[in-house]
């Protein structure tokens, strides 16, 4: 029996099924229809809202006669906000996708705040953060690089622990019971420059995709500060959002 579901029901049967599938080996078949809706507790109307979901991104196919299977995408980057009433980050979200992450550490020291980022994590100019280099690739693939800035004082052990493997976002809700709660996400345009194109494997001047994340608590105070410049042939940045009012 699926877990019970929150928010938009077709949004939450879609991010139930997403990660079912996950799990699931290649061509295996969907249960029928009635079973699946019953299962859920949902009409077949928002039943089929949310497999549409699942075809569209790759995650399924439907074939007449056959039924609905499973596939798998093209590998993807994909950021997704408060619907799926989670904050999870790139190693989760292609893990669970059945990709394998790469990690490679390129800077892991305290330094003194950058004033931007001083200005997205409401510090003093004189603050130290825990600043976090990271090249990330999927199936052997260079596919971002990642920096994260996270202050600390809030998060000291940060700057010695292990970011080889697993998740950043992770670590500070094991490590601090950190409480991830909003993100705001902010996506530009930027090129490649001659050091960044060669971990990335493309030529220097490229367009590369720029995403910008802050991450504050229920309270609204600030975390964590990240921005990845990612290859735009190998990555999608997606959101999915309810609007509420009418």
């Amino acid at each position: 029996m699926a877990s019970p579901l929150s928010g938009p029901k077709y949004l939450s049967v879609r991010e139930h099924l997403r990660r079912r599938v996950a799990a699931l080996p290649e061509l295996t078949l969907l249960p029928p229809e009635p079973v699946l809706c019953a299962e859920y507790g949902v009409s077949r109307i928002t039943l089929r809202r949310a497999v549409d979901g699942l075809v569209a991104d790759g995650h399924l196919v439907r074939e007449q006669g056959r039924g609905t299977y499973v596939t798998r995408p093209a590998i993807r980057h994909e950021y997704r906000e408060s619907f799926v009433h989670r904050i999870a980050g790139f190693n989760s979200v292609m893990t669970e996708q059945g990709a394998q992450v790469g990690t490679r550490v390129l800077t892991q020291r305290i330094v003194p705040v950058p004033a931007t980022v001083a200005t997205e994590l409401n510090l003093e100019p004189a603050a130290d953060v825990v600043e976090l280099v990271r090249l990330r690739s999927v199936d052997g693939t260079p596919n971002h690089v990642a920096h994260s800035f996270l202050p600390a004082g809030l998060y000291p052990r940060a700057a010695d622990a292990d970011f080889g493997e697993g998740s950043l976002y992770d670590y500070l809700r094991a490590e601090y019971s950190a409480d991830l709660a909003h993100a705001r996400i902010v996506v530009d345009v930027g090129t490649a420059a001659p050091e960044e194109a060669d971990l990335l494997r493309v030529v220097a001047g490229s367009p590369l995709l720029v995403v910008r994340t802050t991450v504050r608590d229920s309270d609204g105070r600030p975390l964590v500060h990240s921005f990845s410049r990612l290859r735009p042939d190998v990555s999608q940045v997606e959101f999915e959002v309810s609007v509420g009012g009418r």
